[in-house]
């Protein structure tokens, strides 16, 4: 699928945000890459994954796949600010037997290199880490377009409401 799409959106949503919120001046890496990793935190929450001493299932697959979706957000809007953008990104195939939780933990490594480092390498790495990983938690790419679309559309409202 065509990634151009979601740049663009993504691009429109940021500028919206920076404009109603007069960040016209700010440097925003920090707070989005901060954002990024609270809601990665987020996410693993709802999936429950890590959670060996619960017996609690994990929230209903649309509830995850929210939660997915706004770091893909994040993703998005880090790319941009740095000046990385593609159309296509080859994913990895994941292997068989990588956990969520050791795929969480990947992505967490790789964000945090490419924090250190924000290279366009280390950006297409992170953001294939986190395809695998919606791979694992079993969305496909399309799934995560259209859960990008609705979720697109709250945030413009939620902007809208004073959140």
């Amino acid at each position: 699928m065509n990634w151009d799409k979601l740049f663009t959106k993504q691009y429109q949503l940021d500028q919206y945000i920076i404009q109603n919120h007069q960040l016209e001046n700010d440097d925003l890496f920090e707070e989005r890459f901060l954002a990024l990793l609270v809601e990665l935190g987020e996410l693993a929450n709802e999936t429950r994954c890590f959670k060996y001493w619960s017996e609690k299932a994990p929230s209903p697959k649309s509830v995850i796949l929210e939660e997915y979706v706004d770091n893909i957000h994040f993703l998005l809007s880090l790319g941009l600010e740095k000046g990385f953008q593609f159309s296509e990104i080859d994913t990895p195939v994941v292997v068989d037997d990588v956990t969520a939780t050791e795929q969480f933990n990947h992505v967490f490594q790789k964000g945090l290199a490419f924090y250190t480092k924000p290279t366009e390498m280390a950006y297409i790495a992170l953001f294939q880490a986190y395809l695998q990983l919606a791979s694992i938690l079993g969305f496909s790419v399309a799934d995560i377009f259209e859960a990008y679309d609705e979720k697109n559309e709250v945030n413009y409202e939620r902007q809208d409401q004073g959140y």
